[in-house]
C-alpha cells in the first residue's frame, strides 16, 4: 500500500508522465527532490497545487520519453488511486494543476508566454491581458431505474468491461437536468423523470466534475448510441450483475446504492 500522505512537514512530488505518475517501485513512498531533479524536475518545473502557507505538495509534468530513475516506476494513475485511498483525492488535484500549467505556458489569444500568479491558480499574459485558469468541465452520470431494476451500460471507451450509469459533458448553454434528458434520449433512447441529485466527485481524466444523479423511466425503448455505447441492459433482483466500477469513484458508489433488492420469496 501506499503510505498516507500525514506529515505536512514533508514535501510531497507528484510528478506525471502521460496518464502515469511516478512512485517508489515498493509503493511506499513518492520521489523526493534529488529524484525529482535526476529527471528534469527541479525547483522551477514544480508547482505548488494549492496556494496556502502550509502547502508542500508540488507536480509536474515530465516528457513521454523520460524513464524512470532506479527504485521508482511510473504507474497508471487511475489505479494508484485506489491504492492512496483518502490520498487519492490529492493526487487528482496534482494532475489537474499539472495538465493545466502543461497546456498554459502561451497565451491562446496572441501567443506570448504566460506569467504566474502569485496570489492564486492563474495564468496572466503580460500583452493582452487574458487570464487561464485550471479548466473545469462539469459532466453528468445518471442511473436509471425501472420498478426494482436499474440500467447499466458499456460505454465504447472504456478499456475494461465494467458497467456503469449513463454520463456525459454537458455543453454549452445547458444545466445538469438538461443535460441528462438530452444524453439519455441520445445514448439509449429513453425518457427519464424524477431526477435527484446524488453527489459529485472531482474526476481528473482529465479535468471533470461528475454531477450524479438517480432518474426514473419514464418511457421509450432502449435503442443505443453505437458510436458511444457498446450494450446497454435493466438489471433486476436476482440477475447475476456484470462488473461495476471500482469503490472510489462516484459511478461505483451510485450503482451500489441503488442495487436491485431481492424480492421477499428470494433467498
Amino acid at each position: 500500500m501506499i503510505r498516507r500522505i500525514d506529515n505536512q512537514e514533508d514535501n510531497v512530488n507528484f510528478i506525471f508522465r502521460g496518464d502515469e505518475l511516478l512512485l517508489c517501485e515498493s509503493g511506499s513512498d513518492f520521489p523526493d527532490a534529488d529524484t525529482c531533479a535526476l529527471i528534469g524536475a527541479g525547483p522551477d518545473a514544480l508547482h505548488l497545487i494549492q496556494l496556502s502557507a502550509d502547502s508542500r505538495h508540488h507536480t509536474c509534468h515530465v516528457a513521454r520519453d523520460v524513464e524512470a530513475p532506479a527504485g521508482f516506476a511510473f504507474r497508471k494513475l487511475r489505479a494508484a488511486m485506489t491504492e492512496l485511498g483518502e490520498d487519492g483525492a490529492l493526487a487528482g488535484r496534482a494532475f489537474q494543476v499539472s495538465e493545466w500549467v502543461r497546456t498554459h505556458r502561451y497565451c491562446g489569444v496572441c501567443a506570448t508566454p504566460m506569467r504566474k500568479s502569485e496570489k492564486e491558480l492563474c495564468f496572466h499574459c503580460p500583452a493582452c491581458g487574458f487570464s487561464a485558469y485550471p479548466r473545469i468541465s462539469p459532466a453528468m452520470m445518471v442511473l436509471i431505474k425501472r420498478g426494482d431494476e436499474i440500467l447499466l451500460a458499456h460505454h465504447k471507451t472504456y478499456g475494461t468491461a465494467r458497467y456503469s450509469p449513463l454520463a456525459g459533458f454537458v455543453e454549452a448553454g445547458e444545466n445538469i437536468e438538461e443535460a441528462i434528458h438530452r444524453e439519455v434520449l441520445e445514448e439509449v433512447g429513453l425518457q427519464v423523470k424524477d431526477l435527484r441529485y446524488f453527489g459529485s466527485q472531482s474526476w481528473p481524466f482529465p479535468h471533470s466534475l461528475m454531477i450524479a444523479y438517480t432518474a426514473e423511466y419514464a418511457g421509450g425503448e432502449l435503442c443505443i448510441q453505437e458510436d458511444e455505447i457498446t450494450d446497454a441492459r435493466w438489471f433486476g433482483p436476482g440477475d447475476a450483475l456484470p462488473e461495476i466500477p471500482m469503490t472510489e469513484s462516484i459511478a461505483g458508489r451510485l450503482v451500489r446504492a441503488n442495487l436491485p433488492k431481492p424480492t421477499s420469496h428470494q433467498h
